[in-house]
């Protein structure tokens, strides 16, 4: 013997979710009302069924259990309904592709979002903040939602595929994500197909942006094809396309896929997590000035560069307090590829199994106070991320987000280079709160700007301020890939 002592599996409770309607099951429920339907589900169980559509499904309750899962991906796949209407989008990209080809696509597609090349990417992020607000006058308003989304999607663009997405056509995927994260929410929750194939205005809407996005991709590598080599995602998918090393071939639909998979996901969450961001700001006057206080002293005036990161350390926490408050990704299916025992439940092969971030993040056991803003939770010395893990807001196992570090660096940066120049207030009015779709956050935040005056010598908009030059890999993100987080604490 050894004299190890095993401690006893939990005794864990499954329940089922109240209120089902004949064929519709929770849809009703979670379409109308889909946080506080979630919030009602802990009390239930760990594991609670419910229905969507005539389908039988389970969400997981606790984060614990959420862990186990997310850590065996062989058997709890990406799947479900919400993964069959994001291939029928983003084919089998290394989003939404099978467990058997996550390993290879994820190699492939690594370099791009190491440390050392996040770290080279922040004179870019600095340039499109910069950017963004470098027009915006005293008291103008300004759609911040559109804002935030028209940014990312240029930032993105920029690094995958270069100066191949025109600033028109990079306007134009805003537009059109925008519809599509409209239909999505909706086709995951009802999943029958019957109703999207009805010719009404939202489904023609839906159905045309898709084929836009995938029109203006393969116009981007068809140019690329004609031109010279760019050092870019879409030169490293289009280089191992040519290569004969003994690996699969990676198709012309591969690269389509990896492309439209990253373009949408890379600019929809971190816009989303911004505007939050902003919209908490406007209703948190102590915060924004301890923001503005940490800002000021660590740029005094200049924009952020990569040496800055470690040092925007309450910066960080303002929007891993976001993240925790409003994350983007707030719900997600898998989908059991065997037969298994899970929480002391035989799930069948081929069930859809769901979790939360918010759920998990709104959970008072790990979080104290829930529903308050306190980015001071991410401080050192102060509360740890919760029990378990329970701050997912890019997943966690194998099928961890793989632009966590990039989206990190990019909100870091983005808050860092706004809120240095201006202040953004809300409209006088009740603030509404933000409505969940395919991803969790404002849709159409409009807000007031005012220029801060408070701000160093050199801060005022319009003052032309030097992009800096990107340094070596030693940074704040390389640190967290050091590091083996997730990703929230160190940029």
């Amino acid at each position: 013997m050894n004299g190890c002592v095993h401690e006893p599996e939990q005794p864990w409770t499954v329940g089922t979710a109240p209120g089902i309607f004949p064929s519709i099951g929770h849809g009703i429920a979670l379409f109308r009302r889909p946080l506080e339907f979630l919030k009602s589900l802990p009390p239930q169980g760990d594991l609670v069924e419910i229905r969507l559509g005539p389908q039988r499904a389970w969400m997981v309750c606790h984060p614990e259990l959420v862990h186990r899962m997310l850590r065996d991906s062989r058997t709890f796949d990406k799947g479900g309904p919400q993964y069959e209407r994001l291939r029928a989008l983003m084919g089998d990209g290394v989003v939404t592709c099978p467990h058997a080809e996550h390993r290879r696509q994820r190699r492939l597609l690594q370099p791009t979002f190491h440390p050392s090349n996040v770290s080279g990417h922040t004179a870019l992020m600095a340039e499109e903040a910069a950017a963004l607000c470098g027009d915006w006058r005293d008291g103008q308003e300004v759609d911040v939602s559109a804002a935030m989304l028209g940014m990312t999607t240029r930032l993105i663009s920029r690094v995958l595929l270069s100066d191949s997405l025109s600033p028109a056509a990079a306007d134009e995927v805003r537009h059109c994500l925008a519809a599509i994260v409209r239909g999505l929410f909706v086709r995951t929750i009802v999943p029958v197909d019957v109703l999207f194939r009805i010719p009404t205005p939202a489904n023609r809407r839906y159905r045309r942006a898709v084929e836009r996005v995938r029109e203006l991709i393969d116009a981007a590598i068809a140019e690329r094809r004609r031109g010279a080599p760019r050092d870019d995602l879409l030169g490293l998918l289009l280089a191992a396309a040519d290569t004969e090393d003994g690996e699969p071939p990676v198709t012309d639909r591969e690269v389509h896929d990896q492309l439209v998979s990253l373009l949408l996901t890379g600019s929809e969450s971190s816009s989303m997590c911004l505007a939050s961001t902003f919209s908490l700001l406007g209703r948190h006057p102590e915060v924004e000035r301890r923001l503005h206080a940490e800002i000021d002293t660590v740029l005094a005036g200049r924009l952020p560069d990569v040496d800055d990161l470690p040092r925007l350390v309450y910066t960080r926490s303002v929007v891993t307090e976001t993240l925790r408050h409003s994350p983007p990704g707030w719900l997600f299916t898998r989908v059991t590829t065997r037969e298994t025992e899970f929480a002391g439940r035989r799930l069948p092969r081929g069930a859809t199994v769901l979790y939360s971030p918010y759920l998990l993040h709104h959970d008072p056991a790990s979080f104290p106070e829930p529903d308050r803003f306190l980015p001071e939770r991410w401080l050192e010395g102060e509360a740890a991320p919760g029990p378990h893990g329970a701050l997912i807001p890019f997943a966690a196992g194998s099928r961890k987000c793989i632009g966590d570090l990039f989206s990190m660096a990019e909100m870091t940066v983005a808050l860092a280079a706004i809120t240095g120049r201006w202040r953004l207030r809300h409209p006088s009015g009740r603030v509404a709160p933000p409505r969940p779709g395919a991803t969790l956050g404002p849709r159409s935040l409009t807000m007031i700007c005012a220029p801060r005056t408070d701000a160093p010598d050199g801060t005022a908009p319009h003052a032309v301020a030097q992009v800096p030059e990107a340094a070596a890999a030693a940074s704040g993100a390389e640190k967290a890939g050091r590091d083996g987080d997730n990703g929230v604490h160190h940029a």
